[in-house]
């Protein structure tokens, strides 16, 4: 872009660069301006710049010149402005049984945030949907409070780009190094010589004694009021706990908190499966001691080639599919008048959360290994523990297991997770003594429910499914050997 500069014109064509300078004054009114022309290569025409007479001087009309011709001039150059960007955040789209949710802000206005930080979380009937920054930059404006909610589409806040990640805290620096130890103190001056002793004066005579003064009446204080005195000393101010979910203190007060959209969900949920079905639970118990030697046996050539440990969770889930495949109907589910058998076997494995309880779903197991599934037991839970479950995650499932063990519960009967149609519950492992060939003998037990729906699974069916998991997991042989 170069040029030869005069005047601001929107009257020039489009090849000529529109800039603002003074005007040269000719006496015949007249000034040349001289600009680059495209379309001749290197060739520059002249524009005759006439003062116009009906503007005032500030309009000119331009008559082009014929003749085209080569002239020096004098170049420059202009550099880009750069403006500051602003990005408008919004919600992103939720999954199709997902609706809206509410905001939960980590980030306050004027934060600093990097690419890909999250800024909010969304929190769905389902699980917590993150907000990253989609660039580094400072939060300027936010659209929406925190416990809002918002749909898909809806504006977040506003975010103005920098393009430089936040600087993080420097360390703080050493401290000074101690001062010098100070100087050795002076030698004592020279003892200066004694004066001459003068010679002794006689002792003066003794003081006349003084008139004994009675002695002041001593105070008397009620025992009471030390005791009270002492008390209001010893006395400490309680203030109401920060977080009333982490704390008692004892301080006689109560803490209004609103309930989150997940557990607002679960508690629906949990009370639609106890008003639908008719709910019924059967137990039966297992001799762990066979898994824990199989397990004990293989468990460092299973972590050796898969890097991860070999629990129990993984026979229960096989032996669970393996008797769902020997009772169908523990598979199916009520929809209407109809019955909807299905030819897939989806296990949902319950997982508690700070947040609440959610089910990942592991599909199609009846094809799966003990590995598969303890990577995909594995792989799950870490995503649970990290917030990262999507709802495509937990959706679906035709069965569920919950292991209410891991915190050390003896019994328990679960709930169904609609729609499913039962449910089997884990309990601890404790040693009991059972009767074995008429011998009572020490063996680690473990008590196992199945809550089904009773419109549904009959008395049979129930029993039969649960034996068959019971000895699943008591010798897995059976499962390979298809007994």
């Amino acid at each position: 872009m170069a040029g030869m500069l005069q005047f601001s014109s929107r009257s020039l064509p489009r090849n000529v660069v529109r800039f603002t300078s003074r005007i040269w004054e000719l006496e015949n009114s007249q000034i040349t301006v001289k600009t680059r022309s495209y379309q001749q290569g290197r060739a520059f025409r002249s524009w005759i710049c006439r003062l116009g007479s009906n503007a005032g001087g500030k309009r000119f009309q331009l008559e082009q010149d014929i003749q085209n011709h080569h002239l020096r001039i004098q170049h420059f150059r202009s550099s880009a402005i750069l403006c500051e960007e602003i990005k408008i955040v919004t919600v992103p789209p939720f999954a199709e049984s997902v609706s809206e949710g509410d905001v939960r802000w980590e980030k306050a206005v004027g934060d600093a945030v990097a690419e890909d930080e999250v800024v909010l979380e969304i929190e769905t009937d389902k699980t917590s949907v993150p907000v990253p920054s989609p660039a580094s930059g400072i939060i300027e404006e936010r659209y929406v409070e925190d416990g809002t909610t918002v749909k898909a589409g809806q504006q977040l806040f506003k975010l103005k780009v920098t393009g430089a990640a936040p600087a993080k805290a420097k360390a703080a620096p050493q401290p000074a190094a101690e001062a010098p130890a100070a100087a050795a103190p002076s030698p004592p001056p020279a003892a200066a010589a004694p004066p001459p002793t003068p010679a002794a004066a006689p002792p003066p005579p003794p003081p006349p004694p003084r008139p004994a003064q009675a002695a002041a009446p001593m105070a008397s204080i009620p025992v009471a009021a030390i005791r009270h005195a002492q008390a209001i000393e010893a006395a400490t101010v309680k203030v109401p706990p920060a977080d009333p979910t982490k704390e008692i203190s004892g301080t006689r007060s109560e803490q209004r908190v609103k309930m989150n959209r997940m557990r607002q969900r679960i508690a629906q949920r949990l009370k639609e499966a106890q008003n639908t079905n008719a709910m019924l639970t059967t137990f039966n118990e297992i001799d762990m001691s066979h898994i824990m030697d199989f397990r004990k046996q293989h468990l460092e050539a299973f972590q050796k080639k898969y890097n991860m440990k070999f629990g129990f969770m993984s026979a229960f889930v096989k032996a669970s599919a393996f008797a769902l495949q020997d009772q169908p109907v523990v598979n199916a589910v009520i929809d209407g008048p109809d019955i909807v058998y299905r030819d897939y076997i989806d296990i949902s494995v319950a997982v508690a959360t700070p947040k609440g309880l959610v089910v990942p779903v592991l599909r199609n197991v009846e094809g799966m290994n003990f590995a598969d599934i303890e990577l995909g037991i594995a792989a799950l839970g870490e995503k649970a523990r990290k917030g990262a479950l999507a709802v495509e995650d937990m959706d679906g499932g035709t069965f569920t297991i919950s292991n209410g063990g891991v915190f050390g519960s003896l019994m328990g009967t679960p709930i169904i997770n609609p729609p499913q149609s039962a449910i089997l519950g884990m309990h601890g492992i404790f040693d009991r003594p059972i009767a074995v060939k008429g011998q009572v003998v020490i063996r680690p037990m473990m008590y196992v429910a199945l809550t089904y729906d009773h419109r549904l699974i009959d008395g049979r069916e129930a029993v039969l499914f649960l034996r068959k998991v019971k000895a699943a997991v008591e010798d897995p042989r059976i499962m390979f050997l298809g007994l």
